[in-house]
C-alpha cells in the first residue's frame, strides 16, 4: 500500500496534541475541584460523573480525525502495470553558476532561488524530458537528456558556484550546449548538422542577465530558426546587490571588488533577457513573482507540440480512501452521541409505583 498525497500524513501529529491538551483539561479540572472538596465528597456530589467516558469520547475523536486524514493522502493498494504512450516535449535547462549569483537580493541567494524555480518546474512537467547546462565563462552540460525527474534534482543539488572556475556570464554558449543536448548536430562529420527541425524543443535560461562573453541574442536566433524556442528566467533585481564571500563558518567575511578594490554591484539585465527571449520566440518572466511566472511559462511551453517518445510502462493503484473515509465518520458520529455523564439508569419499580 502507499499514499497519493503522503506529505498530508503530517496532519496526523495534531493528535498527539488533542492527547495532551486534553490531560492537561483533566488535570486543572481535577485540581479546581479538589479546593471545594475531597474525592469521597466529591464522588457524592456529582453521582453521574464518569472519568472513563472523556477518555472514550477522545479516542473516538482521534481515531475519526486520524481516519480522515488517512482518507485524504489517498491509500492505494492493488498496483498493475499498463503500458501507454510517452508524450512530451524536450528541454535543455541552462542554469547561471557564474559568481554574481551569490548575491542575496533573492532570498537565501540568486543560486538557490534559481535551483528552486527549476523544482518547482519540474513539479509541472508531466512526460518531457530534461537536460542541465551550466554556464560562467564557458557552458558545460552537466546532465544530458532525461525524463528521470528523480536523477535531475540530484545532479540539480550539486550544482554551486564553484564548479566553473573561468568567470563572466556565456549565455550563447550555454544556448549552444543546450542545443547540443537536444540533438542539434548529434552524429555529424560535416558543417550542416543532421537535423530535423519540429516544434517540441525549447530552451530555459536563469540568469541574472549580465551577458559579457559573447552574442546571445544571435544564438537565440540561431536556435529558433531550427525550430528550438528559448525562454529566460531573470534572477535578482534590477536595483542590484553586492556579491559576498562566505567563510568556511557560513558567514560573509568580505565582498568582492574589482581591480582597483571597489565593491562590485550586480544588477539584473532584464532588457538582455527579453531581447534573448523574443529573438527566441519565447517570453521573458521574473522568478521573483514565483508560481505564477511559472504558470506563465509553462502555458508558453504548452504551445509547443508534443512528440512520441515511444512506449512506457505506468503502474497504476485503486484508491482506498473509501474505507478510512467512512469509519472516521461513523467514530465522530458515535463520538457526538456519547456523553461525558453517566446516562440515568431507568429503575422500572420507580416507574411501576409511579403508576400506581
Amino acid at each position: 500500500m502507499n499514499f497519493e498525497h503522503i506529505k498530508i500524513l503530517w496532519l496526523l501529529t495534531v493528535i498527539p496534541v488533542m492527547v495532551v491538551a486534553f490531560a492537561m483539561r483533566q488535570r486543572r479540572k481535577k485540581k479546581t475541584l479538589s479546593q471545594f472538596a475531597d474525592e469521597p465528597m466529591l464522588n457524592r456530589l456529582q453521582p453521574d460523573a464518569s472519568w472513563r467516558r472523556p477518555i472514550v469520547k477522545l479516542t473516538l475523536l482521534c481515531l475519526g480525525i486520524g481516519l480522515l486524514i488517512v482518507a485524504l493522502a489517498n491509500p492505494r493498494i492493488g498496483s498493475s502495470i499498463a503500458e501507454g504512450e510517452q508524450r512530451g516535449i524536450d528541454m535543455a535547462v541552462c542554469i547561471d553558476v557564474s559568481n554574481s549569483m551569490l548575491a542575496q537580493d533573492m532570498k537565501p541567494s540568486r543560486m538557490e532561488k534559481s535551483k528552486q524555480t527549476v523544482r518547482n518546474l519540474m513539479s509541472q512537467l508531466g512526460g518531457d524530458r530534461v537536460s542541465l547546462v551550466i554556464f560562467a565563462g564557458r557552458a558545460y552540460i552537466e546532465m544530458p537528456l532525461t525524463n528521470d525527474y528523480g536523477a535531475t534534482k540530484m545532479f540539480l543539488d550539486q550544482i554551486g558556484t564553484d564548479l566553473i572556475n573561468e568567470q563572466g556570464t556565456a549565455i550563447g554558449d550555454a544556448i549552444d550546449k543546450g542545443m547540443a543536448t537536444l540533438g542539434y548536430g548529434e552524429n555529424s562529420d560535416d558543417s550542416e548538422p543532421q537535423w530535423e527541425p519540429n516544434k517540441s524543443r525549447a530552451i530555459v535560461i536563469l540568469s541574472d542577465g549580465e551577458n559579457h562573453e559573447d552574442d546571445a541574442v544571435e544564438a537565440a536566433k540561431s536556435a529558433a530558426k531550427q525550430g528550438i524556442m528559448v525562454c529566460t528566467i531573470g534572477i535578482g533585481s534590477p536595483s542590484g546587490s553586492q556579491i559576498p564571500i562566505v567563510g568556511s563558518n557560513g558567514k560573509i567575511t568580505d565582498w568582492r571588488r574589482d581591480a582597483d578594490g571597489n565593491i562590485v554591484t550586480t544588477h539584473l539585465n532584464e532588457e538582455m533577457l527579453r531581447d534573448i527571449a523574443k529573438a527566441g520566440n519565447g517570453i521573458y518572466v521574473n522568478a521573483v513573482n514565483g508560481n505564477a511566472a511559472i504558470d506563465e511559462l509553462v502555458k508558453q511551453l504548452s504551445k509547443l507540440d508534443s512528440q512520441k517518445f515511444g512506449a512506457a510502462q505506468f503502474t497504476s493503484y485503486k484508491s482506498q480512501f473509501q474505507y478510512p473515509l467512512a469509519l472516521g465518520l461513523l467514530l465522530l458520529v458515535a463520538e457526538v452521541f456519547i456523553f461525558e455523564r453517566k446516562n440515568p439508569r431507568i429503575n422500572i419499580n420507580k416507574i411501576i409505583r409511579r403508576k400506581k
